[in-house]
């Protein structure tokens, strides 16, 4: 490979910007200047050398940028219109040569796996995507695919110098917005690019999942408000968005203060070069293949894999992992396959609106799914500081994030009891009574425990009633209307827990010595969302 994509990113050790939580920028912090590289050893053509753009911006009308965004990593998801589909199609074709072969070509390991299309649902338009599967039979622990270092892409590859990236990483600039930064410029070189192949392939997947499913993150605001009434998906969505549209307002930064990166890509400045639109939609394309390696340097830990997801189905249930062996990534897998059998690696241990969100799917066998209740102590209660001090003594918030897995919503009840009965009492010499142990059940009163599983009753009713009925919810052709199919499993799964554990509650009401005692209201309840 040339040796550009092993330095291309030297001196963005500049910036010390706080992207993904929004926080501020420190200053500035000197580094030796790393030596640049040469146009020769680019492998570009030669008026492609031409010196770095003046750093004022350079206004652009609308058409202008769009004209150019269109040339950037993953063509937008909603308008890839007919004449977008036929040249892909005619490059792919004039090429002669897949990613597996291209792959090959560039020292790939012979391994297991083929890749193979998968057709579309009615009514998308884009090009079918990949997947990848068992090229042979396999048996538990065969090595599928062994994709070598010089073949994936990492920090450590991009920026060239592992302790440059781990300032990056520790400085909180955002690997996922560095690696879809680094891809789109990439991009803008068309055929010259060293990853060329792979960013085409990244075209043709245009972020969409197992499923065809683009992530919510690209979604219409129409298509969030219609299909996830009730649930906190939509906000969900909304406040990733409002992450990647911070990052996006640091690039011109990113351009500023690392003066040598871009002087080998002859374009403008990032935010004048690509739409906030285009820069999420590479970011999606990113986040759906990006791999999180373990027991590797910081440098490597993010890693884009040909190869990899989304080629491979991720599955909750398997076992099986891209794993950094010396300095490759290797996959072995967890069960028998047969030939033809499509080839699933485990997405860690992420709930379904994070699978639905990162990767544009649901698994309706994910062990791991869980919904989340927030209860907070009233501040405008008297006695506030004094429940605060017990919940602190006893590992808790005053802001306290509640877990509800699927299976275990029993247990995540009881875990809300001890901070719900403190929260509902008055008398300051109760406060010292609260038990936060779980077994055996020690509640402060009867009708203090019936004030506090009412609330919770009511809220999980609340939740329940705001969804749409199955009554009112239009039937769903799977095949035509994949985004409104995946949503509703969704829903499904979480009208479950809470259905589940709203069964809880009743029976610990029933529980209850005396059930038609009245409850004891306190006048500054706490708060449940």
């Amino acid at each position: 490979m040339p040796t550009s994509v092993a330095g291309i990113f030297h001196n963005i050790v500049s910036l010390q910007c706080g992207i993904p939580n929004g926080r501020g920028c420190e200053a500035p912090r000197a580094f030796s200047r790393s030596p640049g590289v040469s146009c020769k050893s680019l492998g570009f053509v030669e008026n492609l050398c031409s010196p770095r753009f003046r750093k004022q911006k350079v206004n652009l009308s609308n058409a202008k940028r769009g004209s150019r965004c269109r040339n950037t990593l993953t063509t937008d998801v909603y308008q890839q219109d007919e004449h977008d589909i036929a040249k892909s199609k005619k490059e792919e074709h004039e090429s002669g040569i897949d990613l597996k072969q291209w792959m090959e070509e560039q020292g790939l390991p012979k391994c297991n796996v083929a890749l193979v299309e998968h057709q579309l649902a009615e009514g998308d338009k884009g090009k079918p995507i990949h997947y990848v599967v068992a090229s042979q039979d396999l048996q538990p622990g065969d090595v599928a695919l062994t994709v070598p270092k010089s073949l994936v892409v990492t920090l450590e590859r991009v920026l060239g110098d592992e302790t440059i990236a781990e300032l990056l990483t520790t400085n909180k600039l955002s690997e996922l917005a560095c690696l879809a930064l680094y891809l789109m410029y990439e991009k803008k070189q068309g055929k010259e690019s060293y990853w060329y192949p792979y960013i085409r392939e990244l075209d043709r997947q245009r972020g969409r999942g197992q499923l065809s499913v683009a992530s919510p993150l690209l979604w219409s605001p129409e298509e969030l408000n219609e299909y996830f009434t009730g649930s906190t998906m939509k906000e969900v969505v909304l406040e990733r968005l409002a992450g990647i549209k911070r990052e996006y307002e640091e690039l011109d930064t990113v351009w500023f203060m690392a003066g040598s990166l871009f002087k080998q890509y002859p374009f403008d400045l990032p935010t004048e070069a690509f739409s906030f639109e285009i820069f999420k939609q590479a970011f999606v394309a990113v986040q759906s293949c990006v791999v999180h390696l373990q027991g590797v340097s910081l440098a490597r830990r993010f890693a884009l894999v040909p190869l990899g997801p989304p080629l491979l189905a991720y599955k909750s249930n398997c076992k099986a992992m891209l794993k950094a062996v010396g300095d490759n990534v290797q996959l072995e897998v967890d069960h028998a396959y047969k030939t033809g059998d499509p080839i699933a690696v485990w997405c860690g241990p992420q709930p379904n609106s994070k699978l639905l969100l990162n990767y544009g799917f649901v698994d309706e066998d994910n062990p791991f799914d869980r919904l989340a209740v927030e209860a907070s102590l009233n501040t405008e209660d008297p006695l506030y500081q004094q429940k605060r001090a017990v919940v602190q003594k006893n590992n808790r918030l005053t802001i306290q994030t509640f877990q509800i897995y699927k299976g275990k919503e029993m247990e995540a009840v009881r875990d809300m009891l001890p901070y719900m009965r403190l929260g509902h009492l008055a008398d300051p010499e109760e406060i010292e009574t609260v038990s936060f142990a779980q077994e055996p059940l020690c509640y402060v009163s009867a009708c203090n425990e019936r004030a506090v599983l009412n609330q919770i009753e009511h809220f999980f009713e609340r939740r329940l009633a705001g969804y749409k009925s199955s009554d009112t919810t239009k039937a769903v052709d799977a095949k035509k209307d994949a985004k409104r199919t995946v949503a509703k499993k969704l829903m499904s799964i979480e009208k479950n827990i809470l259905r589940n554990a709203l069964a809880a509650v009743h029976e610990l009401i029933r529980e209850l010595p005396d059930g038609a005692i009245s409850p004891c209201i306190g006048p500054y309840l706490p708060n449940l969302k």
